[in-house]
This record gives structure tokens, C-alpha cells and sequence, in this order.
């Protein structure tokens, strides 16, 4: 009965105890965040009745364990599951009768040799400490030193040294011929190692050094439990850093075109230290590592308190010079060359934007590449275009003749929420050359996106000071000063045009100051900022003339620059 209870005990540890089953799994597609990536993967099974450990190995190492997901098909019960790293044996060494016998002999007597030729050489380093110390004895004896005894006879005294002094020179002597010794013993140990080096180099070459540990296994392990005999799916999927995406843009247009071609392109890298190989791409917005948890307000009490004023907060500040803007220099325009050959009637190659399917979710956009993508753990960027589409654009002139005499065509783009656009560098190209790069990012510009195309040689600006019209008036403690300018502007082009001029007139803070506008013909003024706006269509080969003129008044005993 006893040894029955046992036999019972151990069937059901046995049948409660999880079975190993090891499956292959394959990479379904990838969703790469602009920072982090869900990994999808599969798997097929078939699985007896009772308990089962599956195993899913070449899992990453940038794994996040928490964002295990498991789901499936089949008549089983998902019990568990868990990422694991499974750490194997070295590889066992081969026999060591495999390296020649005359090799393992050598290798055997040098290593008892190396071992006698040490203590030889111990031993002689042990010899010169003891003459050294003796040595240094007989040196420190007041003898040595003329350091006698009064009592001491002079006879004494000479026998005494003349003894210390053949001790020094027999123990010098010895000192050096051991020097000597241990020199040549250790050259021969030396030799000794090396040989033996040059052995075990040898014994290493032919498989038979000391065997290196494996790579760790990153792997997935998921419990199920059947019933019966099934067969079915598993999907798996987790996030894993080390990845992400970085949006770019191209945005393409041309004198003879009214729209604004945009290249929607993504880099997508990663160095998860798994190759992503043949799979698909969903490109999403999200950033799983973002906080989303919603900020709460606190209560906000308001005390006194008594600040603490330094010395340099105490001191008069002067005021600050008003910043000016900065210049930014852009490509000049350049027409379209004569090799650009018109293409009406061939097909063009077609893209990834022309298999991807945009998903708008609550508060993100996912963009699903219906083309398949091999992207190695090395850290490379790779480009994935997104979207290619052409936006309607609204062409225009500007010019501010105050900083640049120069005419910029500036193309004005519209209704960009619609794109689905993430914040990114923008390279602007016209008539197929690059003009330069600007930065989108809608989530703090204006309704209208504005790109400098380049500067337009067939538009002449000149911005004039009228010295004659120049008017300086003293009326009692009042000064007043009357400046006036003249803007041309001469169309050179073959076709009509619409330009922008923008300039300005001063404004003040002082209220001893007064300024009067006079003159800016149909100019529209900001009397805040004091910019004057001039929006004219210019026909080909007409000259405009635009007037601004304005007055200041201050105190006679204050000095102002008016232009």
C-alpha cells in the first residue's frame, strides 16, 4: 500500500508538470512609434491533453515585459505567460586525445618545468634580500659610520674596519653573481612561457581551448492547458525600445504650376537587436513612453514675504535696443534648365505612398505601408515614404526694401490639418533645385504654412530717401521732423503679378514723442507695430511707384535719428 501511495504521488507530479514545446514564430508586422515599436509575431502549435510551457524564442532583448500580450485560436486555456532568458551550456569540448600526443607531452613538461623554474628563481631573489640586508647592517654600524667608542683603541678601530670592509666587498660580490644567476633563470623561464603560450595557441586553434559561453536566449514562454488533442495560433506582441521614426519633409513646386507637391517621408530605425526581415510597416504617431496621465490642479495659497534685492537687481538698468530681424539668406531662383524633358505620355514608378492607408484614431494617426520592409538592428535609418500629395497654394511676391531690395516668391499653403502633419525639418525644392529648408510644426503656427521659394531677379525694387522733401521744423521747445521715401518697383516678367511690400514707420513708448503718418498711399498700417503693408498687382512691364512719408515730433533739447 505504501509503495502504491508513492507510485500515485509521483504520476500526478508528473501530469501537473508543465511539458516543454518549443515553436518557431514568425514576424507579422511591425508598429513603430517615434519612439518605441509593438511587435507582432505568430505562431502555430499542436498540443496534447494537459499542461504546456510553449516556448517563443528570438524575442528581443529591449523587450518590455509589461507589454506582453498573448492571444490565439484554438481549445485551450492561456494560463500564463512571461518573458524569459534562457542562458545554455557551452558547447562540450572534444576529446583531448584529438591534439597530438606529442603536443600534450610538451605542453605537460613545460608547465612542470615552468613550475620548478619558479621556485629557482624565488629562491635567488630570496638570496640577494638576505645579502642586501646584511649589506645594509654592516653599513649602519657606528664603526662604518666613525662613530667608535671613546675606550677604543686605534688598533681596534683599524682591525674593525678593515673586517667590515672585506664583509661588504664578499657580500657585494655575492650580491652581484646572484644578480647574475637570477637573470639567466629568469630568460629561462621566460622562454619557458613563452613556448607554452605558442601550445596552448596551438591547442585553441585546433578546438580544444576552453569552450566560450553562448549567447543568452531571449524567448517567450506561455502556459496553455487542453483538454484534448488541439492545434491552433498564437499571436504575440510587446514594445521594445531602442526604435522609432523621425518624420521629413520635401516640398516641390515650379514656376509654370499653381500647387505644392509634399513628400510625406518617415526614417525608421532600430537596433532592438533583432532584424526586422520582410515585414510590414505601420507608421504611428503615438509615443508610448509619453506621460498620459492628466495633470491635476492643486489648491494655491497665497502668502507674503519680504524679497531679498541683490546688488546688481538694485542698479538702473538701461534700456534694451529693440532686436532686429535676422537676415536669412535663401537660394537664389534658377529657372528650369534645358535637360528637363517633359514626360506626359510615360508612367511614372510608383512609391510606398501609393500603398499606404492612413488610420485616424482618437488622438493619434497610424499609417499602414502595404509594402513589406527589411530594416536591421544596426541603427540605419531607413526611408519610408508616407504620403505623397499636391496642395493647393497660393503664389505671391514679397518685398522689404528697408533690409533686402530684393523680390521673394513665397508660396502660402492652407488647410494642413487635413495632412496629419507631425512637427519636422522641410527641404524646399523649386524648378528642381534646392532652395533651402524650413521647419513645419502645426502644433504652434498659423492656419497658413509661408515657404520662401527664392528671390526673383526680374523684379527691380528701389527704396528711396527724399533729401529735398526732408522738412525740420523749431516751433517754441518743439522739434519736428518730416521724412519721405519713395518705393519703385519695376516688372520685368512677362506675365502680371500680385506683390506684397512691407515697411514701416517708427513708433514710441515715450510720451514725449509723437509720431504722425502722413502718407502711405492704399498701405495698410499696424499702429501697434507700426508695419505698413502694400498689396498691388504689378502688369508686365509697368513701373509702381509707393509713397511713405511721416513726422516726428519731440523736445528741442532731445536728440532722435528719424531714418
Amino acid at each position: 500500500m505504501k509503495y502504491l501511495f508513492l507510485t500515485l504521488l509521483l504520476i500526478a507530479g508528473w501530469q501537473t508538470k508543465a511539458n516543454e514545446y518549443p515553436v518557431e514564430s514568425k514576424l507579422k508586422s511591425v508598429t513603430v512609434y517615434t519612439q518605441g515599436a509593438q511587435i507582432h509575431r505568430s505562431a502555430t502549435y499542436k498540443i496534447a491533453t494537459g499542461v504546456h510551457e510553449v516556448i517563443i524564442e528570438g524575442v528581443s532583448p529591449r523587450i518590455d515585459a509589461r507589454s506582453l500580450q498573448i492571444s490565439g485560436t484554438g481549445n485551450v486555456i492561456i494560463l500564463d505567460s512571461k518573458y524569459d532568458v534562457h542562458y545554455p551550456k557551452p558547447d562540450e569540448i572534444e576529446d583531448a586525445n584529438a591534439l597530438p600526443y606529442a603536443i600534450r607531452k610538451k605542453i605537460s613538461a613545460l608547465e612542470d618545468s615552468i613550475f620548478n623554474q619558479r621556485y629557482v628563481v624565488a629562491g635567488l631573489t630570496n638570496q640577494m634580500t638576505v645579502v642586501q640586508s646584511s649589506e645594509n647592517m654592516i653599513k649602519s654600524n657606528p664603526i662604518m659610520q666613525g662613530k667608535g667608542k671613546v675606550g677604543d683603541s686605534l688598533e681596534l678601530l683599524q682591525k674593525s674596519l678593515e673586517y667590515y670592509q672585506k664583509k661588504l666587498m664578499e657580500l657585494s660580490s655575492l650580491r652581484l653573481e646572484l644578480e647574475q644567476q637570477k637573470m639567466e633563470e629568469q630568460e629561462v623561464l621566460n622562454a619557458m612561457q613563452a613556448r607554452l603560450r605558442d601550445l596552448q595557441q596551438y591547442k585553441r586553434n585546433t578546438g580544444q581551448g576552453d569552450p566560450k559561453p553562448k549567447a543568452p536566449i531571449h524567448r517567450v514562454i506561455i502556459t496553455l492547458q487542453a483538454k484534448a488533442y488541439t492545434q491552433g495560433t498564437l499571436d504575440i506582441s510587446y514594445l521594445v525600445s531602442n526604435a522609432g521614426w523621425q518624420a521629413m519633409y520635401d516640398l516641390r513646386s515650379s514656376a509654370n504650376q499653381d500647387k505644392i507637391n509634399l513628400n510625406y517621408k518617415a526614417h525608421v530605425y532600430q537596433n532592438t537587436g533583432v532584424d526586422w526581415e520582410d515585414v510590414k510597416l505601420n507608421i504611428s504617431t503615438n509615443n508610448p513612453y509619453q506621460n498620459k496621465t492628466k495633470p491635476e490642479l492643486r489648491e494655491w495659497y497665497l502668502t507674503s514675504y519680504i524679497p531679498n534685492l541683490r546688488k546688481d537687481e538694485v542698479r538702473q538698468k538701461a534700456p534694451q535696443p529693440v532686436q532686429e530681424l535676422e537676415e536669412v539668406e535663401i537660394a537664389a531662383y534658377s529657372k528650369t534648365t534645358a535637360d528637363a524633358v517633359e514626360l506626359k505620355n510615360f508612367e511614372y514608378a510608383s512609391t510606398s505612398a501609393n500603398y499606404t492607408t492612413v488610420v485616424e484614431q482618437k488622438i493619434n494617426v497610424e499609417f499602414q505601408i502595404d509594402l513589406k520592409y527589411t530594416i536591421k538592428s544596426n541603427n540605419e535609418k531607413h526611408m519610408v515614404l508616407i504620403k505623397n500629395e499636391d496642395i493647393e497654394a497660393d503664389f505671391a511676391y514679397y518685398t522689404v526694401p528697408k533690409l533686402d531690395e530684393s523680390v521673394y516668391l513665397v508660396a502660402n499653403i492652407t488647410n494642413l490639418d487635413n495632412l496629419k502633419l507631425v512637427p519636422a525639418q522641410a527641404n524646399i525644392f523649386f524648378d528642381g533645385s534646392y532652395v533651402g529648408e524650413t521647419f513645419i510644426n502645426p502644433g504652434v503656427m498659423d492656419d497658413t504654412l509661408s515657404l520662401s521659394l527664392g528671390k526673383d531677379p526680374n523684379l527691380i525694387v528701389e527704396r528711396k530717401f527724399l533729401k529735398k522733401k526732408y522738412k525740420e521744423k523749431i516751433i517754441g521747445n518743439e522739434v519736428s521732423k518730416a521724412s519721405e521715401y519713395v518705393l519703385r518697383v519695376k516688372n520685368n516678367k512677362a506675365e502680371n503679378i500680385k506683390l506684397i511690400i512691407q515697411d514701416q514707420v517708427p513708433i514710441t513708448r515715450n510720451e514725449n514723442i509723437a509720431i504722425e503718418v502722413n502718407d502711405i498711399g492704399k498701405g495698410k498700417l499696424n499702429e501697434r507695430t507700426g508695419l505698413v503693408e502694400w498689396e498691388i498687382k504689378i502688369k508686365s512691364g509697368e513701373l509702381v511707384e509707393v509713397p511713405l512719408s511721416y513726422t516726428v515730433y519731440h523736445p528741442k533739447n532731445m536728440q532722435i535719428a528719424v531714418r
